[in-house]
């Protein structure tokens, strides 16, 4: 073997300077994850936020943390002794300035990509390239860091422990990056300023590694020298130690991956809620790992790695059932307060009491895999580090990979977490094979297998329902439940007959009349006021309605629906065949399963209409259908003449956040206009519509259109949701951009570099505004403004059916 050999200090020196050096690691930790936070908001911008785009990032990401770590010590040994702080300082000025140039490289490498964007097995490939070109080069840094910080540590009794103190200082400094960067930078200001703000970190934690003046112990490097020299390249009881780990880091990312998508339905799936997530998750690794290295010396490593890993079953296990049979059921204020803070802090200890003791086991893994791996206390930290290191984050990387592409969509999340607890099983077995196995750890591991039974499976009123699942649980029949790649659906019937598509905890499209009407305006306002559109696109597939609607116009000849969860379009299909008009089987119709930003990015095709109805904006990641330059990419698919609508809730939205919709929407769309939908009377949601060209409306040319025997269906399909001519569905004008300008005025725009109406949604979800927000809406509305034309008695009765 090539012996790997690190500078190393004094033992003296090393305890001198250590609680420096943890809290340079913490800074390193605290800048790592706000530009993971920063770089997968952007990245997503560009090559889309499925679950396979996703896995390419995390690849990319991993990949270059685990190639870092590896190569890092073959770099290192070729440094001059006495140069280890040196050399990691020289890796955070690195890290601040690729940090700088790939954010403001990500939009540049972005047109590229979307310029040559294909479709199929190309596409796919041109998305991992994007990745790896943007995420590689500082990622290998990042990963470098911990064995070369652990170049410094003296091969004494204390290396190990120093280690995992190391790692749970980083891992500190990453929850307060991941609550920094989502609760206030990205929040208040804007990926530029989180980035430049990670970058002062790095230079801060360089700067004061420089300033550090560690001496080498010339004698311990000699040592160790010899030892390395010595040594077989692996033993077969390193590579135990190093399967273990490598299994404790897959099942670790594959149970945040499946607890995160669970605690999203649950919580509802904002940025504060996916933050906290993070933060709780890595909190508990930093607890986990601090506790374990102070163990080290009063344990024997192996066998505490491996009953770790026991231990981790019936705490897998834990988790699945609070998420699913206990914090639904929890009693607080927790749907009603209206203060954001004290909301994300209800969130938090529910968050903290599923996942953190889970947590804190996967932390103690990562001390007592170096330790063991050490076999004495004399053995190089940097060597060791390395090893550990590359192993756990190689196994995470094909953990999260396995269980998001291949077991959720084929299995499901319940046999996804019992999967989990057999890999900690597994990875036991292999920590104590042979020498430190003993009776007992037979008998736990048998005991610990019994919680394989004990993982509950994930209710449909779960996926239905989400955070009011307590409410609703036992009131509705499921029809459907399904657990796709990117998402799950339930479908529920209430006893009133009425139908709901529920997506991941939250209700995407009903059969109730107030919603029936609002999905048919999607589709039927801009098809209707388009004078012959030939092209659709409709965004979400949801109930189909929206969709449906276009079936009923003579001339559409294509409808073409991008939908990024293949489960949605045949299970509405089945269930909706009616309010949809079966346009899923419809011969004009064809289904692009994608994201919809990317695909609309990305095709070359246009579109006389384009109808869009996505998820609510406080989701994360629908907020990038929202933003300016999302609006302007819809404007270039247009054909002259064409129309864009789009569906907007008032519910559950503050009134910062429809005012920045609003905003954002008429800067790019200066003639665009707004129509309500009422509910019982009162303000419930709206449809935006967007047009190329000022919008002229002749009411008694679209009422005698409607009239024409080959518009029979689409009157029809009006009538079905009490809209019973042209004149009742134009009564729905609420406003334009002029007339809404001093209500707007001031309201931040969402751009791709702030996704500004995530942080404006997420915070005011518990808002009860609706009405109030539409009477303020149309006290603006100007109706001498209005966009009418035809006869005066035509125009004078859309004006007098006007609220």
């Amino acid at each position: 073997m090539v012996p790997q050999v690190a500078p190393l200090v004094r033992p003296s020196a090393a305890g001198r300077y250590f609680s420096a050096l943890l809290g340079i690691f913490a800074l390193s930790g605290c800048a790592a994850l706000m530009y993971e936070v920063v770089w997968y908001q952007s990245l997503q911008l560009a090559i889309g936020s499925t679950t396979v785009s996703m896995a390419f990032l995390l690849a990319a990401w991993m990949g270059g943390l685990s190639l870092g770590a590896a190569i890092a010590p073959r770099i290192a040994r070729q440094m001059r002794e006495g140069y280890g702080l040196r050399l990691y300082a020289a890796i955070e000025l690195g890290a601040a300035v690729l940090g700088v140039c790939v954010t403001a490289a990500i939009p540049l490498v972005s047109g590229v990509y979307f310029a040559g964007a294909a479709h199929g097995f190309p596409n796919m490939l041109l998305r991992g390239v994007v990745s790896a070109l943007c995420l590689l080069p500082p990622t290998l840094l990042m990963g470098a860091s911990l064995p070369v910080m652990a170049r410094v540590l003296a091969p004494d009794a204390d290396s190990s422990r120093r280690l995992g103190l190391l790692y749970a200082a980083n891992t500190t400094g990453a929850v307060a990056g991941c609550l920094l960067a989502g609760f206030w930078l990205l929040r208040i200001y804007d990926v530029t300023v989180a980035t430049l703000a990670a970058a002062a970190l790095n230079s801060v934690a360089a700067l004061a590694a420089l300033a550090l003046r560690v001496q080498p112990d010339e004698e311990a490097r000699n040592e160790a020298h010899s030892r390395e020299d010595a040594r077989p390249e692996v033993a077969r009881a390193d590579r135990a130690v190093l399967i273990s780990i490598a299994l404790s880091g897959a099942v670790a990312l594959g149970a945040e991956i499946v607890w995160t998508r669970l605690l999203g339905m649950l919580l509802l799936g904002t940025v504060y809620v996916f933050a906290i997530i993070l933060a709780v998750f890595l909190a508990g690794i930093a607890i986990g790992s601090s506790a374990a290295a102070k163990m080290l010396r009063r344990v024997q490593a192996r066998t505490a790695l491996g009953v770790t890993q026991i231990l981790l079953a019936p705490a897998i296990a834990w988790t699945a059932f609070a998420i699913t049979r206990v914090l639904p059921w929890w009693h607080d204020d927790w749907l009603d307060t209206q203060n954001a803070w004290r909301l994300y802090g209800l969130d938090l200890e529910r968050v903290l009491i599923a996942i953190l003791p889970a947590a804190i086991l996967f932390g103690a893994s990562f001390p007592f895999a170096c330790r063991a791996l050490a076999k004495r206390e004399e053995d190089d930290p940097q060597a060791t580090a390395s090893k550990v290191y590359t192993a756990n984050t190689l196994g995470a990387i094909a953990g999260a990979l396995l269980i998001a592409l291949w077991v959720i969509p084929a299995f499901g999340t319940r046999h996804a977490q019992q999967a989990l607890v057999a890999g900690s099983l597994v990875s036991a077995g292999v920590a104590l094979m042979r020498r430190s196995f003993r009776p007992v750890h037979g008998f736990a591991m048998a005991a610990a297998a019994l919680c394989l039974l004990l993982v509950p499976e994930t209710p449909a009123d779960l996926i239905a329902y989400g955070r009011f699942m307590a409410l609703n649980a036992g009131y509705s029949t499921v029809l459907y439940k399904g657990e796709g790649r990117n998402s799950s659906l339930a479908i529920t019937q209430w006893a009133n007959g009425t139908t709901y598509i529920n997506v991941n905890g939250h209700v995407e499209a009903t059969t109730e009349p107030y919603d029936m009407k609002l999905q048919r305006m999607v589709g039927h306002l801009p098809a209707l006021l388009h004078p012959n559109p030939k092209s659709v696109l409709g965004i979400g597939f949801g109930a189909g309605v929206s969709a449906g609607t276009f079936t009923r116009y003579p001339g559409i000849e294509q409808i073409t629906i991008c939908e990024i969860e293949p489960l949605i379009p045949p299970a509405s299909t089945r269930y909706f065949p009616n309010e949809n008009y079966s346009v899923m089987t419809n011969p004009r119709t064809h289904i692009e399963f994608d994201d919809a930003r990317h695909f609309l990015l990305t095709t070359t095709r246009k579109f006389d209409v384009i109808a869009s109805d996505p998820l609510d904006v406080f989701i994360k990641g629908t907020a990038a259908l929202y933003s300016k330059e999302y609006f302007e990419a819809v404007k270039r698919r247009l054909n002259p003449g064409g129309m864009f609508s789009l569906y907007v809730p008032l519910y559950e939205t503050s009134e910062d956040t429809i005012r920045g919709e609003l905003a954002t929407f008429f800067a790019a769309f200066p003639n665009g206009t707004v129509w309500a939908n009422t509910r019982d009377g009162q303000g419930y949601d709206m449809v935006f519509l967007g047009s190329l060209e000022p919008l002229k409306i002749n009411v008694d040319e679209i009422e005698a259109r409607l009239l024409r025997p080959d518009y029979g269906p689409v009157a029809q399909s009006l009538a079905e949701v009490g809209v019973g001519s042209g004149y009742q569905l134009f009564a729905t004008y609420s406003g334009n951009a002029n007339d809404l300008a001093p209500w707007t005025r001031g309201a931040e725009i969402n751009r791709d570099s702030n996704l500004r109406l995530s942080y404006l949604a997420g915070w005011g979800v518990n808002s009860k505004l609706a009405d109030d927000l539409y009477r303020r809406m149309i006290s603006y509305r100007k109706k001498q403004a209005a966009p009418f034309t035809g006869t005066q008695e035509s125009v004078g009765r859309v004006l007098s059916m006007m609220e």
